[in-house]
């Protein structure tokens, strides 16, 4: 589809027909649809902008990914479709560890995502894991997520698991990880067990999440753990909520 950049809904029309090429190429899940839409549902109330609450989770979000001695990226279709060139970027300025992680796994969409990576696989910059060596299983979690590889999100001691990912969050906490969300439902499950919940939109907040990794790559071990240690993720939810609140009682309907 030829969207004209004039339309006012330009951006999320162009993501929305990158989900639907993702759905059609087998990377995407039908049930990712549903996904997305309640995403861009949230994304309108805090009015389709990155605020300066969510700029605080990215920067806490920074300074641990930074602090992290084995941070691992877990991708789902929708990463996938939306991001993947981020994803990668953000991977190179960390370890370089990208994990696939399906609710709805099969082999033919596992081995469909890992073609798209490939690139970066080859060139050694990236490592893709939990496609041939998802051989360890999350305690507590019964579904296929469950599935890791051990190199990756097993031994992880920081998570970055970008969209809606509620069961799999908690467990990974009750292993003692510390998880970093990017969710535009600050009800959610997710975002309320969390270590840190960024309540933004995922094509916004990662360039901006590699941009203060790369600069907090510079800062000392004291300073990053200062960042880390005056975040509190249960009062930034709550500022976001009242944040949504009042936004929609000052809106007028004409």
């Amino acid at each position: 589809m030829d969207i004209p950049k004039s339309h006012p809904r330009y951006e999320s029309l162009l993501k929305r027909e990158k989900i639907v090429e993702a759905l059609d190429k087998g990377i995407l899940a039908k049930a990712g649809l549903i996904a997305h839409g309640r995403g861009e549902t949230f994304d309108y109330l805090i009015g389709e902008k990155t605020t300066d609450i969510a700029l605080e989770s990215i920067k806490a979000a920074a300074a641990l990914l930074v602090l992290a001695e084995n941070p691992v990226i877990s991708v789902n279709g929708n990463t996938v479709a939306l991001a993947k060139e981020d994803v990668v970027k953000l991977a190179k300025e960390l370890n370089g560890k990208i994990e696939v992680n399906l609710f709805y796994r099969t082999r033919e969409r596992e081995e469909k995502i890992k073609k798209e990576f490939e690139k970066e696989i080859e060139n050694g910059e990236i490592r893709l894991l939990g496609v041939d060596d998802a051989n360890k299983q999350i305690p507590n979690l019964d579904s296929l997520r469950g599935k890791v590889s051990e190199e990756g999100i097993y031994t992880a001691d920081v998570v970055l698991v970008p969209l809606e990912d509620g069961d799999r969050t908690e467990a990974l906490i009750m292993m003692g990880k510390k998880v970093i969300s990017i969710d535009l439902n600050p009800l959610s499950r997710t975002a309320r067990k969390s270590t840190i919940t960024i309540v933004d939109e995922l094509t916004r907040c990662l360039p901006l999440l590699i941009k203060y990794v790369r600069e907090y790559k510079n800062k000392s071990r004291d300073e990053l753990e200062d960042i880390v240690n005056n975040y509190n993720n249960k009062e930034n939810l709550k500022r976001m909520l009242n944040y949504i609140a009042d936004r929609l009682k000052s809106l007028e309907i004409d």
